[in-house]
């Protein structure tokens, strides 16, 4: 059964990363409802005309009435910072394990086909090689990254128990905005690296710190392996007709095997800016490896898949775009 004219309900439809994705599916001439509770999500995000249900995944009802006639969930809400996760476990186990254990036995009670869930390279923990393949060991470092893989583990158990194919994406670094300037929702407190350069190029913080200069790599400052939105809410679309076509579940890596360091980003975005923002170098936070890099071979080969718009230039340009709309 195509989802070319069914509905998708898109969890957290109204955040960062899922506007793109329902902004994807509507381009695409498929069907999205945004479920969001606006914790972290923004109205500015919810597109004209998409259907908008404001609810909580901590709400059995308000799913059970979400699920009619939905054929497919996109399931991208989630609290995600690490640190956070590290000092409120309780807090990141009721949104996201319970959340999602009320998400899917709402979708399994009414006989939702195909569950796609945006998962995070945070599963597989300290790299034990580069770059990171799916075969990797998943160890997570951080509470955040064993509740991303709890939830990969029950959507095996609801594959085989209740006959729902799942895709699980596992993000690496997601970064920029909107490739054609519709949305520009900035989010809300981010803690990576992008968001806090354009925020002191706009002088809405002091300066940029940066987190050690003496790692094993060329200019001594950690190298990420950085997404474009637009590259991974593709990756979605693509996700969910593979699901229809093969009728196969999947896990998959999203990244671009490049990969950019601390100090590359802040050169890159001084020259785009034409600014010359204050950044200090400060010591090694714990816990951060020297390189992360994504080995997304499989998404490539099952998917058809690969990033367009990843450059550092296309991340910066677009991000100092949605900054400067805003401020």
């Amino acid at each position: 059964m195509s989802t070319e004219n069914k509905k998708i309900l898109v969890t957290g439809g109204a955040g960062y990363i899922g506007s793109h994705v329902v902004k994807a599916l509507r381009d695409a001439g498929k069907s999205p409802i945004v479920f969001d509770n606006l914790s972290t999500g923004l109205r500015e995000n919810l597109l004209p005309g998409i259907p908008f249900i404001l609810g909580d995944t901590l709400s059995s009802e308000q799913l059970k009435t979400a699920m009619n006639g939905v054929e497919a969930i996109i399931h991208m809400a989630a609290l995600k910072a690490a640190g956070d996760s590290m000092t409120e476990p309780g807090k990141y186990a009721r949104n996201n394990l319970s959340g999602t254990i009320n998400l899917l036995n709402a979708a399994a009670e009414a006989k939702v086909k195909y569950f796609v869930f945006s998962s995070s390279a945070a599963v597989y923990g300290e790299p034990q090689y580069l770059p990171l393949d799916e075969a990797h060991p998943t160890e997570p470092v951080n509470f955040y990254g064993y509740t991303k893989l709890g939830i990969e583990n029950l959507l095996c158990w609801y594959s085989k128990l209740k006959d729902m194919r799942f895709a699980s994406l596992r993000y690496f670094n997601a970064a920029g905005y909107d490739i054609a300037g519709e949305l520009n929702g900035l989010e809300r407190e981010p803690n990576n690296l992008l968001p806090i350069v354009l925020e002191t190029i706009l002088g809405q913080r002091e300066k940029v710190v940066v987190f050690g200069t003496d790692y094993d790599t060329e200019d001594g400052s950690c190298i990420r392996d950085y997404i474009h939105v637009t590259d991974l809410a593709e990756a979605h679309l693509k996700s969910l007709d593979y699901l229809e076509s093969e009728n196969q579940d999947l896990m998959v890596n999203l990244g671009t095997a490049r990969g950019l360091s601390v100090l590359e980003v802040l050169r890159i975005a001084r020259e785009i800016s034409g600014t010359d923002f204050n950044y200090t170098l400060g010591a090694r936070r714990a816990g951060d490896p020297a390189v992360v890099l994504a080995k997304a071979d499989l998404a490539t080969e099952l998917l058809d898949w690969s990033p367009k718009h990843s450059d550092a230039t296309t991340l910066l340009e677009t991000t100092l775009r949605a900054y400067r709309k805003n401020y």
